[in-house]
Parts: C-alpha cells; structure tokens; sequence
C-alpha cells in the first residue's frame, strides 16, 4: 500500500509551489522592467533619428514609410494626435489631414463618374496633379495612411480589394462577393459584358443580369449600347482610368 504524505509533506509542498510561483512573478516582472527599459530607449533613439532626418521624412515617400515601419514597431503613431510632440517635431500630422482633405475632394469630384469606388492608383494620381506645385511627394502608402485615418472618424472612407486592386469606397455601398467578381473580371477591359460574365465566372443568366443591375444601381457601372455585335457593354470607371475627365 502506498503512504499518503503526512501534514508536513503537503505543507513542504505547497512552499515550494509558493517560491515557484514567486520565482515565476518575479522573473516575469524583470522581464517586463526590461522590455519598458528597451522601449524608452528605442523610443529615445527614435526621436533622435527623426530630429536628425525630419526633412528626408517629410520629402522622401520612401523614407516616410520606413520611418512608420520602425515607429509601429516601439508603439509610436506619429499621426495619432495633431498636438503631439511628432506633430510639432515633423508636421506629419498636417500633411495627413491636408492629404485627407484633399482625396475627399477627389472622390466627391469623381462620383457621379465612379458611383463612390475609384481605383487607388488612379486616386494617386490625381492626388500628385492636385499636389503639382507641393513640395512634399505623395507615395500609395501615404493615400492608405491619410484614408485610414479618415475612416477612424466614421467617414465612409474604406479600401477594399478586388483582384489585384485595390479601391478605395467613398459611400456606404456594401459589395458582396458576386460583385467583387464582377469588377475583377472587368479588369482586363474595363467592361464586361453578360455572355462574358456567364461564360467566365459559370453563372446562369439571371445571377450575372442581377449582379449588373445592382452595380447599375449604385452607380458603378455606366452602359453602352452602340456597338454592331450588339451586345450591351458596362463599364466601370472604378477599374478605368478617369483622368482624361479632367477632375
């Protein structure tokens, strides 16, 4: 038979699961004081780099984004506060809120072209031909910057994909699945029409004839009749370039 341990034992047993367990706190902590200690000192030698480079950062699109790299890493938003000692030490924090401004400007120019969904390249742009005269260059992750921050204030503003795009949603429109097919397919043109659409993506007429329809709805697509095989074509602008409409 085996002894069970007398009072003793367990209780022999239970400090030594006590010193464990403080062990393990304790070690846990210095782990954590020496994590915060790295912190500040990253943090430290960050301002410093930025103090050092500020004019790089503001000019180079290149070095900017490098710069938000090693800023995500310490935990730093440059951008989350216009106030903020980055604000004061770079203008970041104003050039993103002009750069917000200004794509507003852009996607409410474009509606009535796009229906709300414009091509991210395309919104590039026209941003640099809106920014021409601008010292500051305006790289594609800028533009996903200045919309995320838009969109942190309930503004609409999102960027979503579609096949090897990316497009960026000024209105509330929710594009399902069969959509997004739809705008991916219309890539290698810029049109689809509804036997392509059948053929391509093995959908029966009514599901391709119901798809466009709610794209024509919301004002993505444009139509085209005037061609002799005379099939009908819709166009999206989203996925077509719209610069030569002089927004």
């Amino acid at each position: 038979m085996r002894r069970r341990p007398g009072i003793g034992g367990l209780q022999t047993a239970a400090a030594a699961r006590d010193q464990y367990r403080l062990l393990g706190e304790n070690v846990a902590k210095l782990r954590t004081d020496l994590m915060k200690e790295q912190l500040a000192t990253f943090r430290s030698q960050l301002e410093e780099f930025a103090r050092k480079h500020k004019n790089d950062i503001r000019k180079n699109p290149s070095f900017r984004s490098q710069f938000h790299e090693m800023c995500a890493k310490v935990g730093v938003d440059p951008l989350a506060s216009n106030k903020g000692f980055w604000a004061e030490l770079l203008g970041i924090g104003d050039f993103y809120y002009e750069l917000g401004v200004q794509i507003v400007e852009i996607c409410l120019a474009t509606r009535s072209l796009n229906g709300g969904l414009i091509d991210l390249q395309e919104l590039c742009k026209l941003l640099r031909q809106k920014r021409k005269h601008d010292r500051e260059a305006v790289s594609e992750d800028d533009c996903l910057r200045a919309i995320s921050k838009l969109k942190t204030l309930g503004s609409g503003f999102e960027v979503i994909s579609a096949g090897k795009k990316k497009l960026v949603r000024s209105v509330p429109t929710e594009l399902k699945k069969d959509h997004n097919e739809i705008l991916e397919l219309a890539q290698a043109q810029g049109y689809v029409t509804v036997d392509e659409v059948e053929r391509r993506l093995s959908w029966t007429h009514g599901r391709a004839i119901d798809s466009l329809d709610t794209l024509l709805e919301e004002g993505l697509a444009m139509i085209d009749d005037g061609h002799r095989d005379g099939k009908r074509r819709y166009w999206f602008p989203c996925v077509s370039s719209i610069s030569s409409f002089g927004v």
